[in-house]
């Protein structure tokens, strides 16, 4: 991978911004992580500038409605490039074994037959388990169970062409089962609900989040030298970047990043 294009980085709640998901670019295909939570998703590619018909992998972590429902969306619009004979090839889904029915099932209850019908022709689901190893583009990854206690959720690591290793462990915080995965990380994708100082207002511990102080000790402590911070609260997007940045500081010397969306960071 070269690029990730950041599309959304905000929670579930977030009307300011998309919910948080985003595109690995390598070459002039892309590997999407998520989709956020409905038809805003199209818009952001758009804006983006990634066209449909260069998304043949996608990785789908949880069935939470602000990661899984633009889904829906994706399959209906690479469905159409299909049926217009404007898509080549196969869409690969990447996804934990529950979620291919979900998948399936919310599809197959929004849009008609001739979208659907590319289920495993066309629209392949490639079920991934707690550390299976997978090419993608050319690039390792890792996949791995977050071990979730709200819904069953996957991570993974990206062991890239070029030697630079990438971690994700979802939208929870951090949990040391996974160190023998993120140990050695150049970057860390991490969520970040608020700003310590703020708990009492977001109360990110309630919701199995953690903060930019947590997140920032955490990377701190792993030795990891990039850390990018997301799926936070919205409520002031003007001042978010600024203040997420003044906190995280505090914790962490290695190179901090509370991207907006649409922002591009070079791997």
């Amino acid at each position: 991978m070269e690029q990730l294009i950041v599309l959304g980085t905000g929670n579930a709640q977030a009307i300011h911004c998309y919910n948080t998901c985003y595109a690995m670019k390598k070459g002039e295909e892309y590997f999407l992580v998520d989709a956020g939570g409905g038809n805003g998703i199209l818009s952001q590619l758009d804006k983006a500038s990634i066209p449909l018909e260069k998304i043949h992998h996608i990785f789908v972590t949880h069935a939470h409605n602000d990661h899984i429902l633009g889904m829906v969306w994706m399959i209906r619009m690479i469905a159409t490039s299909m049926n217009k004979g404007t898509y080549d090839g196969t869409l690969t889904i990447y996804c934990h074994e529950e979620l291919v029915d979900t998948i399936k099932t919310l599809t197959k209850l929004t849009v008609g037959k001739k979208f659907y019908k590319h289920f495993d022709e066309r629209i392949l689901f490639h079920v991934v388990a707690h550390s299976d190893t997978v090419t993608i583009l050319e690039d390792s990854f890792t996949f791995f169970d977050i071990g979730s206690t709200k819904e069953k959720q996957f991570g993974f690591t990206c062991l890239m062409d070029h030697g630079t290793k990438v971690s994700f462990p979802g939208d929870e915080p951090y949990r040391e089962s996974l160190y023998e995965f993120v140990k050695g990380s150049d970057w860390l994708l991490h969520e970040a609900f608020c700003v310590y100082d703020e708990r009492d207002i977001f109360k990110p511990y309630e919701k199995h989040h953690s903060t930019v102080k947590d997140a920032c000790e955490l990377a701190q402590t792993l030795h990891i030298p990039n850390l990018v911070l997301w799926h936070t609260e919205d409520k002031d997007m003007k001042h978010r970047q600024g203040k997420y940045l003044a906190e995280g500081k505090q914790y962490y010397d290695g190179k901090l990043y509370i991207p907006e969306d649409f922002d591009v960071l070079k791997f």
